[in-house]
């Protein structure tokens, strides 16, 4: 097993780690509707409070953090983990949102219904060279109901937003192979990592798969779930495990390159920092931990 660091402890149901210059953090606390810097010593503090469910996060070319709101869970508390358990009574809608790092301002820039898409539990996202981004919507689990969701194209002023890829099996992971030609999506109850090429900004090849766009690239047997990803730069596809606790790591190819473990059922996100990008950050979302560990091969710088 990998030596782990902690970073911080105490945070609720952490996600969407996003690597600062600075040194610090920035991610989610999906039950705590917050968005949190950790710093090197593991203090931490609030950078914003959209409320809901803030789950994906990711730079954008204008400095400012976009994040994917998927609504807010309930949850229970079982053998000491936090676990998400259905659509929140409260539910406020999934919506993605603008956020100033340095006022805290929240800004709606995409809701359910613009541009006639639904949006039911935005859930991961990245930017592409073009300044557009990609978003998985990972729906909502309701008793006897599952919504049937896509993945999404949209652009950072607000103009556009599209449905590219519909029916995803509640997609939730998505990432970008480092030439920008694959989209990546991980499939969560299915446990499939899907490839898509990319033929234009936001436009993917319809029949580059058997019955659809979708090319499957790799699924692991045993009873595990995949949750958000993170590339690397030479291009293996790191998906964050539930169930089995850990990274799986996966070639271009569709092989398994290493199985990396971690300590929480729950882990549910990766991303990289540091000057050479080999130090990656986990969290741990079950226990409400960050953790790093030094990466044998770095991490993929991203656009923003």
């Amino acid at each position: 097993m990998n030596q782990f660091t902690t970073v911080a402890t105490g945070l609720r149901f952490p996600e969407g780690p996003v690597a600062m210059p600075d040194g610090s953090v920035i991610l989610v606390e999906i039950a705590g509707g917050r968005i949190t810097r950790v710093r090197p010593n593991g203090s931490t503090e609030t950078v914003a409070e959209p409320g809901g469910g803030p789950n994906g996060l990711a730079m954008g070319p204008d400095g400012k953090l976009y994040c994917c709101n998927n609504g807010g869970f309930n949850y229970v508390e079982r053998s000491g983990l936090l676990i998400p358990h259905g659509q929140a009574d409260d539910y406020s809608g999934g919506r993605i949102e603008r956020i100033d790092i340095a006022t805290g301002k929240v800004e709606t820039l995409y809701r359910d219904g613009d541009f006639g898409c639904v949006l039911r539990g935005p859930n991961d996202i990245v930017f592409d060279a073009h300044g557009g981004f990609w978003f998985t919507d990972h729906g909502k689990n309701r008793p006897r109901e599952r919504d049937i969701t896509g993945i999404f194209y949209a652009k950072a002023d607000g103009s556009h937003l599209e449905e590219v890829v519909f029916p995803s099996e509640n997609p939730n992971g998505v990432g970008l192979s480092p030439d920008g030609t694959l989209l990546y999506a991980a499939e969560t109850y299915t446990c499939r990592l899907m490839a898509f090429r990319i033929t234009a900004p936001g436009k993917i090849d319809a029949t580059a798969g058997l019955g659809g766009p979708g090319i499957p690239l790799y699924r692991p047997a045993g009873y595990k779930f995949f949750d958000s990803l993170g590339v690397e730069a030479g291009g293996n596809i790191c998906v964050a495990t539930i169930g089995e606790s850990g990274i799986s790591v996966i070639s271009p190819e569709g092989a398994l390159v290493a199985f990396v473990a971690t300590p929480d059922p729950f882990t549910t996100n990766i991303c990289w920092g540091g000057p050479d990008l080999h130090t990656a950050y986990i969290t741990l979302s079950g226990t409400g931990q960050l953790v790093r560990t030094q990466w044998p091969r770095p991490g993929l710088r991203l656009a923003y």
